[in-house]
C-alpha cells in the first residue's frame, strides 16, 4: 500500500512538474532549472596528441506521446560546442553552427524555433548530434605558440534544450535534457571548426532520430558542467546557408586527383553525391588558390600558419591545412556535407574516386550570419561593380557570428579590422544586432590593465589600442547611423571605465606602444595611428556624455581631445616628422580626424595629394587604417577624380589589379601573396563605403542620428556615367541615383522615406538650371528653397532633378 502512495506521489510530482495552468508564464531556458546540461559522459584526452585520434560526435534522442491536439510547440536549445537539432528525423534548417561562438564562461547564447508544424500526433522523437566548435578546439599551436585550450574557456561538448508544447485546451508539456535522454557515438568520427571533419557512413545509425527506433544499447546521457555562462537569447541573425554555388570545371591535374572550381572564393562547406566500394576513402583539400600544375594550392588557409612538423605541437598535422575524409558505406550514391566546421575555398581537391565527380553532383554552400542584405550599388563601370561584389562576399564570408579577419587561418574578431570596416558593413548590411552582439564578446574580452586584440579573447594582446577601441566606435556608429542610444545608457559607466584604463597604459597621451598601419607598405608610427584612436575615443566619450546629459564629463572629455588633438599636430604637422614614414597615411589620418586647422587644410590637401602622386603607380601604398582614411579625405578634399582614377585602374597597387589577378574575394595584402596571406580579408574592403558615402552620396548627419536628417552629396566624376545607392535607413529605404544624359546635362533620382529630411548638395554650376519633379512628373506646389544653388532639403517623398544647361 506504501508501495502505492509513493508512486501515486511520484507520478503527481511528475506531472506538476511537465505541466501548467494557462495563466502562467512558462519559464524560458536561462530560468528553468529542470533542464540540464548533458553529454556522453566519455572523459576528453589526457594529452595533446590523443586529441587528434577519432572522438566520435554522439547522438542523442529522446522520444516523447502527444494525445491532445496542438496549439504550438517551441523548441529552446544551446550548446557549449555545436548542436544539429532535428524533430521525428528532419532537420532544424536554420541551426547551421550553432550556437554564436562566446566565452562561453560568461555568456552563452541559446536559439528558440518554432516547430509546431514539426510535432506529430503521438510518438515523437527530439534528437540532437553533439560537435566540438570553439568549446573543445584542438590543441594546435598557431604561429607555434597559440594553443586555443590554453587562451579560451574549454571543455567537454554539452548541450541543454526544453521543448515547450502549448496544448488547444489550455494544458501544457515541457521535455528538457536529463539523464532520461539517451546516447550514442555517430558517424562523425573527428570535427575541428578549424581542420574540419571525418565522417564514417559504416557508422551511420539509420532512424535513430525517429520515433520507435530501439535504443536498448544506447546508453544514458550524463549531466554535464555548465560551461559558467549565462544563459541569454539570441537576438541576432543565425548562421545560415544562403547560397548554392554551382561549380564551373572538374579537372584532373595528376592520376587520382580531382580538382572541383567553384568559381568564386567563399565561407562554408558544401555537399556532394559519391559512390565507391564499402570502406574506400575519400579525402578532400581545400584552397583559395592552384598552382601551375593545376593541383590545390592550401598555403594561404593553412591554420594559424603551421607549414611545417613540429610547430603545431604533439599530434598536430605537420601543415595544418583544411581537410575532410568520409569513408564509404554500404548505400550507393549517398549525398555527403560535413557537419560542425566552414572552410574557405575556391578549389576542393578530390582523393580516392575512381570516376570523374559530376558536376550537377557538386554544390558549394556559402554559409555566413544572415544579415539582412537590401542595401546595393552599382554604377556604369563593370570594374567598380565588380570590385563592389568582391567585396560585398569578403564581408560575408567573414561574418560567422564574430566578425573575422580571415574565415580559415584564424576565423578571430580582431578590433583592427572592426575599427577599419564597420561603417562599411554598415553602409552594405543591417549591422545592428550583430554588432551589438559583438560589443558584448568585447565586454567578456577585456581586461582591466591591458588591451587585447580579439572578441571573444583568444589570448592576442600586443596591437593596443588601435584595436580594443573597436568596443567603443562600434558603440558609436551604432548610434550613429541606428540611433541605438540603449547601449549608451547601458554601458556609460563601463566606457568611463576604459577610458580610464588607457589613461593608465599611456598617461602621456601619445601612444607609444601597440601595431599601427598594418599592411602599409611603408612604415607608419604608432604614436600617429595610436592617438588618432586615442582622440576618436575622447570624442565619441564627449558625445556619449551629451546624450547621457553629464555636463562635467562632456567637459572633462572635450579637454582630453582638445589636449590629444594638439600633441599630434605638434608632432606630425607643425614640424617635418624625421624618419620614414608612409605620407599618405600620415596626410590622411590628420585630415581624417580633423587635426590641421581649417585655414591649413589646402595645404594638408596638397601633401596628401603628392603623396598618391609618388605612390607606387600614383596609387594608395596605405593599410588598415591609412586606406579608409585616404579614401575619406581625398573625397572630401580633393577632387572627384581623386579617388575616382586610382579605384577605377587595374595597375598594382589597387582593388582592379586583384580582379586581373583571379580574385574574387579581397586579400590581405596589396601584392599577390600564393603561401602566406589570405585571399579572403576584409580590410581593404573600405572601398564600398566611398561608393554609398561619396558616388552616392548617403551620408548620415552627427546632428540627428539614426537618419532623421541625412545628407546626400553626390560626387561626378570624369569617366563614370551613372550610380545607383540603395541604403535602408531606420526610417526606410533611401534612394540616391544619378545618370548623366548629355554634356553638363544629368538627372538624379532621390527617394525620401517618411519622417526623414535629406540635405541636398549637387554639383551645379552657374550655367545650370535645376527643375525637380516627383516619381509621377508632377512639379512641386511650392518652390524648394535654394534648389537653384544645388543645396536644398527634401522630405519624404521620391523626386527626380534634372540639372542642365
Amino acid at each position: 500500500m506504501k508501495s502505492l502512495k509513493l508512486l501515486f506521489s511520484l507520478c503527481a510530482l511528475a506531472f506538476f512538474a511537465c505541466t501548467s495552468t494557462p495563466e502562467q508564464v512558462p519559464l524560458s531556458l536561462a530560468e528553468d532549472k529542470r533542464a540540464m546540461w548533458i553529454e556522453d559522459g566519455i572523459a576528453l584526452p589526457e594529452s595533446d596528441s590523443l586529441f587528434y585520434l577519432e572522438h566520435p560526435a554522439p547522438l542523442f534522442r529522446k522520444e516523447f506521446n502527444t494525445d491532445r491536439a496542438i496549439k504550438s510547440a517551441s523548441l529552446s536549445i544551446t550548446a557549449a560546442g555545436y548542436f544539429k537539432a532535428s524533430i521525428n528525423g528532419e532537420g532544424i534548417k536554420e541551426n547551421v553552427l550553432d550556437p554564436a561562438w562566446t566565452d562561453f564562461s560568461k555568456r552563452i547564447y541559446y536559439s528558440e524555433y518554432d516547430v509546431t508544424s514539426m510535432i506529430e500526433d503521438g510518438a515523437n522523437c527530439l534528437g540532437v548530434s553533439l560537435g566540438n566548435g570553439f568549446y573543445n578546439p584542438l590543441p594546435m599551436r598557431k604561429w607555434g605558440r597559440r594553443n586555443l585550450r590554453s587562451d579560451l574557456t574549454v571543455g567537454k561538448p554539452v548541450f541543454i534544450a526544453k521543448l515547450h508544447i502549448s496544448y488547444e485546451n489550455g494544458d501544457t508539456e515541457e521535455i528538457v535534457t536529463d539523464d532520461s535522454w539517451k546516447y550514442t557515438l555517430g558517424p562523425i568520427t573527428k570535427n575541428s571548426v578549424y581542420i574540419g571533419v571525418a565522417y564514417n557512413a559504416n557508422r551511420e545509425v539509420e532512424g535513430w532520430n525517429k520515433p520507435g527506433f530501439d535504443d536498448t544499447n544506447w546508453k544514458a546521457a550524463t549531466i554535464g558542467t555548465s560551461p559558467g555562462g549565462k544563459l541569454e537569447k539570441a537576438f541576432f541573425p543565425p548562421v545560415e546557408i544562403t547560397q548554392e554555388i554551382i561549380p564551373i570545371d572538374v579537372h584532373s591535374p595528376e592520376e587520382g586527383v580531382w580538382v572541383v572550381d567553384m568559381g568564386v572564393n567563399f565561407t562554408g562547406t558544401y555537399k556532394i553525391k559519391l559512390a565507391g566500394n564499402v570502406g574506400d576513402t575519400i579525402s578532400f583539400k581545400f584552397g583559395e588558390r592552384i598552382y601551375e600544375d593545376g593541383n590545390v594550392n592550401p598555403m594561404t588557409t593553412v591554420i594559424g600558419q603551421i607549414k611545417r612538423p613540429g610547430i603545431g605541437g604533439p599530434g598536430a598535422p605537420a601543415i595544418a591545412w583544411q581537410t575532410d575524409s568520409y569513408i564509404v558505406g554500404d548505400k550507393k550514391g549517398q549525398w555527403f556535407s560535413p557537419d560542425f566546421t566552414y572552410h574557405t575555398f575556391r578549389y576542393m581537391e578530390i582523393k580516392g574516386l575512381k570516376e570523374k565527380p559530376q558536376l550537377e553532383d557538386i554544390r558549394g554552400l556559402f554559409m555566413h550570419t544572415n544579415v539582412i542584405n537590401q542595401n546595393s550599388f552599382s554604377s556604369s563601370s563593370q570594374l567598380l561593380n565588380s570590385i563592389q561584389d568582391i567585396s560585398k562576399r569578403t564581408f560575408l564570408a567573414n561574418l560567422v557570428s564574430v566578425q573575422s579577419d580571415c574565415a580559415a587561418r584564424e576565423k578571430f574578431g580582431y578590433g583592427g579590422d572592426l575599427n577599419a570596416t564597420n561603417e562599411t558593413f554598415i553602409y552594405n548590411f543591417d549591422m545592428q544586432s550583430f554588432y551589438r552582439k559583438t560589443i558584448y564578446d568585447w565586454v567578456d574580452a577585456m581586461k582591466d590593465s591591458t588591451f587585447v586584440d580579439t572578441a571573444p579573447f583568444t589570448g592576442v594582446e600586443y596591437c593596443g589600442i588601435s584595436w580594443e577601441s573597436a568596443y567603443l566606435t562600434t558603440q558609436y556608429y551604432l548610434y550613429l547611423y541606428y540611433n541605438d542610444t540603449d547601449i549608451i545608457h547601458e554601458l556609460y559607466e563601463l566606457n568611463n571605465k576604459w577610458m580610464d584604463k588607457v589613461a593608465m597604459l599611456h598617461p602621456e597621451g601619445l601612444v607609444d606602444e601597440g601595431l599601427s598601419d598594418h599592411e602599409s607598405l611603408e612604415p607608419v608610427p604608432v604614436q600617429l595611428t595610436g592617438t588618432s584612436h586615442y582622440l576618436q575615443s575622447a570624442r565619441i566619450m564627449a558625445t556619449f556624455a551629451e546624450v547621457m546629459g553629464r555636463t562635467a564629463d562632456v567637459k572633462k572629455y572635450e579637454k582630453l581631445a582638445d589636449q590629444l588633438k594638439g600633441q599630434i599636430k605638434a608632432e606630425f604637422w607643425d614640424k617635418p616628422f624625421e624618419g620614414k614614414i608612409n605620407r599618405q597615411t600620415l596626410f590622411a589620418t590628420l585630415l581624417y580626424h580633423k587635426i590641421v586647422p581649417e585655414d591649413q587644410i589646402p595645404a594638408a590637401r596638397d601633401s596628401l595629394l603628392v603623396a598618391i602622386k609618388n605612390g607606387p603607380t600614383q596609387h594608395l601604398n596605405t593599410g588598415i587604417f591609412g586606406t579608409k582614411y585616404a579614401l575619406e579625405a581625398l573625397a572630401e578634399y580633393g577632387s572627384p577624380n581623386a579617388v575616382f582614377d586610382i579605384v577605377n585602374s587595374r595597375e598594382y597597387p589597387g582593388w582592379g589589379f586583384m580582379i586581373d589577378q583571379g580574385a574574387t574575394t579581397i586579400w590581405e595584402t596589396w601584392k599577390e601573396s600564393d603561401n602566406t596571406f589570405s585571399n579572403n580579408h576584409p580590410m581593404f574592403g573600405t572601398v564600398s563605403e566611398w561608393y554609398y558615402r561619396w558616388l552616392a552620396g548617403i551620408r548620415p548627419d552627427p546632428e540627428h542620428p539614426g537618419f532623421q536628417e541625412f545628407f546626400i552629396t553626390p560626387t561626378i566624376p570624369n569617366g563614370l556615367e551613372s550610380v545607383k545607392g540603395i541604403y535602408n535607413s531606420p526610417f526606410g529605404e533611401i534612394v540616391s541615383s544619378w545618370k548623366k544624359v548629355a554634356s553638363e546635362s544629368y538627372v538624379y533620382e532621390i527617394s525620401v522615406p517618411k519622417g526623414s529630411i535629406a540635405n541636398v548638395t549637387l554639383p551645379i554650376i552657374q550655367s545650370q538650371k535645376v527643375t525637380i519633379s516627383n516619381g509621377k512628373g508632377q512639379k512641386p506646389s511650392t518652390e524648394i528653397e535654394g534648389m537653384q544653388t544645388g543645396q536644398f532639403a527634401l522630405e519624404e517623398g521620391s523626386y527626380v532633378i534634372t540639372v542642365a544647361p
